[in-house]
């Protein structure tokens, strides 16, 4: 039996903190940003004593079970739970609050068993105790960091009443933050599905055919909207074009024409956009006073913000996210980056001059909740991070990152053999994009700086 004990000290008040882990979305939000879990099964009372979670690791084609009751809830001084089916061959974990002069130490304390019994503490006695231990080492240094960050982002606002929220795209990689992290802020958040609904907190809808129910839209006081078909999932084939203009033009104008016609509408209607705007360009600081460019992406982005203008018309505060490359290490361009680059097969793609507008996801949610928030702020806003990288910086800094060779270059040739146009526009062009916006109105960026960005996001922290 080995005893695992981690404390993370917070500046908030001890009811704050343990109310903060008691919603739903912390189990999204503790989840280190490089694991791919899946939440199977939730019992809605997490995490009174008896409810239990079922999640599945994905570790690449594999699929792994955790399945864990709770078993321990004393609100607001502790709550555990342990593992009924899962990796370990025991594994017992109580969260531990203590408050002293309003601020509280979180101590998650872990008994656990490795697998296969006495064979593998043998095998991890002899690795020196560091497989497993590494592994929970960066779990919670990644846990520390989002409850710290989280808690500082929703205290600057504590004092204004929390709003209703209705979120279409919520199971994108950007939703998904999205909806944990306004829900730990006690927010309530109602999800836009295309699907039948699950719970009192999913609303129905059917853009494809313009099927809204407009009563069921009343009386939010804000609206975002993040879905559309993925842009780089697919070979641009005529049909898959249309499909991608489509998607964000039918929905969004949907939504912001229901918006503008019903009694209560909100007071802020949130709406997707990207840097593509600007076209392809070498002009450096492209803000967002810049002129549309030109191009399919530019023309997507276009008609896309055009579409949300009868929220405008209606005096709706309406706010573009033109959002750059929102670095994952569970999708998006980051994902797919990964594997080449751990198997020294990574570098940069043609000329690697193009400039990468990239931006963390952790400033990716800050920023949307700061835009929410504030009540002047309206229009497009560029969500990309103050220092964008070439292609080539970009690589050679996840090669170091990663302690692995970025010297593997991808030819323009090879890129549209691989990916055809969709791949030779999103690969080889870019645009040095700024987020003058942000700065004005004084946000602050998490991670103003690549490496740092990278490395939070891999889970790769230089050692102290």
């Amino acid at each position: 039996m080995s005893t695992y004990t981690h404390r993370t000290e917070t500046k908030a008040p001890i009811n704050t903190v343990f109310k903060w882990h008691e919603r739903r979305g912390a189990f999204h939000r503790l989840t280190p940003p490089w694991e791919m879990v899946l939440e199977k099964r939730a019992d809605p009372d997490i995490p009174a004593v008896g409810s239990e979670r079922v999640m599945k690791f994905v570790m690449g084609p594999a699929k792994m079970t955790w399945h864990a009751r709770h078993t321990v809830y004393d609100p607001p001084h502790s709550f555990g739970e342990t593992m009924l089916k899962g990796p370990f061959w025991k594994w017992d974990h109580e969260h531990i609050f203590e408050e002293k002069d309003g601020r509280t130490t979180v101590i998650d304390q872990i008994d656990y068993k490795v697998p296969f019994g006495f064979l593998g503490e043998i095998v991890d006695k002899i690795l020196g105790g560091r497989l497993v231990k590494q592994r929970i080492d960066r779990m919670f240094k990644a846990r520390e960091i989002r409850l710290q960050r989280d808690l500082q982002a929703h205290e600057k606002y504590r004092s204004i009443p929390r709003k209703k929220i209705l979120i279409a795209g919520s199971s994108g990689l950007i939703g998904t933050q999205m909806v944990a992290f306004l829900d730990t802020g006690g927010h309530d958040v109602y999800r836009l599905v295309r699907r039948k609904v699950e719970n009192d907190f999913e609303i129905e809808w059917d853009p494809d055919n313009g099927v809204i129910n407009a009563k069921e839209i009343e009386g939010f006081d804000a609206v975002i909207h993040l879905g559309g078909e993925g842009i780089g999932d697919k070979r641009w084939s005529k049909k898959r074009k249309e499909k991608i203009l489509t998607s964000r033009t039918g929905s969004t104008a949907l939504l912001a024409k229901t918006l503008s016609q019903i009694d209560d509408p909100p007071e802020v209607f949130m709406v997707a956009s990207a840097v593509g705007y600007y076209g392809h360009s070498q002009e450096e600081n492209l803000t967002e006073e810049s002129e549309l460019g030109s191009g399919y992406l530019s023309d997507v982005c276009s008609a896309w913000e055009k579409s949300a203008q009868p929220a405008v018309d209606a005096g709706i505060r309406t706010i573009w996210l033109r959002t750059g490359i929102v670095l994952s290490g569970i999708g998006g361009a980051l994902g797919k980056m990964l594997l080449p680059f751990k198997m020294n097969a990574g570098g940069p793609v043609a000329s690697g001059k193009q400039w990468m507008p990239w931006i963390s996801m952790d400033d990716q949610i800050y920023s949307m909740h700061e835009l929410l928030m504030n009540d002047s702020a309206s229009g497009p806003y560029n969500l990309t991070a103050p220092n964008p990288a070439s292609q080539k910086e970009f690589a050679k800094t996840l090669g170091r990152v990663l302690n692995r060779l970025a010297i593997a270059p991808l030819p323009t040739f090879v890129v549209r053999i691989l990916f055809g146009k969709m791949g030779v526009t999103l690969l080889t062009e870019g645009q040095h994009v700024i987020p003058s916006r942000l700065q004005e109105m004084g946000y602050e960026f998490t991670h103003p700086d690549l490496e740092g960005a990278l490395r939070d996001t891999l889970g790769m922290w230089k050692k102290e």
